[in-house]
């Protein structure tokens, strides 16, 4: 769908890699605390900014831990969502 790899729960996106930055759906409601993390942009995949994604730069994801925050705030949002069939 955006040309990378993605990873589901329930059917639904949760984080992704497009190139070597990690895509992550944060969900609405998080979109502008997300923002505000460092390495942290807009996903603008469609040259339009898409509300509730974000990119992480890979220096964003240079310690387990920062990866492990990105992956738990997209599975969080994810799993929240009603399972698809």
């Amino acid at each position: 769908m955006f040309g990378g790899l993605c990873f589901m729960t329930n059917g639904n996106m949760c984080v992704g890699v497009v190139g070597d930055e990690l895509m992550v759906r944060v969900g609405a409601e998080r979109w502008n605390e997300s923002l505000t993390m460092p390495f942290a942009r807009e996903m603008d995949f469609t040259g339009r900014s898409m509300r509730g994604m974000v990119y992480v730069s890979p220096d964003g994801l240079d310690e387990d831990t920062r990866l492990y925050r990105w992956l738990e705030m997209g599975l969080a949002y994810a799993s929240s969502l009603p399972p698809k069939r």
